[in-house]
C-alpha cells in the first residue's frame, strides 16, 4: 500500500478529514497518520484510533499495513 491509497482510503471515509500519511521505513508496511476529523468531536483518543483502525482493518489484518502510529484530532 502507498502513502497516496492510503491517503485517499481515509480521506474518502472521513469526508472534509485533514490527512497527512508518512511511510516510516520506505518499506511501504510501516506508517504513521496525522488526520483532523469533524467525525472525531467528542470522542476520546482511543475512539478516534478504533475509528482509523476500522477504515484499515483488512489492510492490518492483512499484514500489508504491519505498524500504524496514529496522531488523531477533532476538527
Amino acid at each position: 500500500m502507498t502513502t497516496e491509497e492510503l491517503k485517499a482510503k481515509l480521506e474518502n471515509h472521513f469526508a472534509s478529514a485533514e490527512v497527512q500519511v508518512f511511510d516510516l521505513t520506505g518499506g511501504s508496511n510501516h506508517f504513521e497518520v496525522e488526520i483532523s476529523a469533524s467525525q472525531f468531536s467528542g470522542l476520546s483518543l482511543i475512539q478516534q484510533h478504533r475509528q482509523v483502525m476500522g477504515v484499515l482493518e483488512s489492510e492490518l489484518a492483512s499484514g500489508e499495513v504491519h505498524a500504524l502510529s496514529i496522531k488523531s484530532k477533532a476538527k
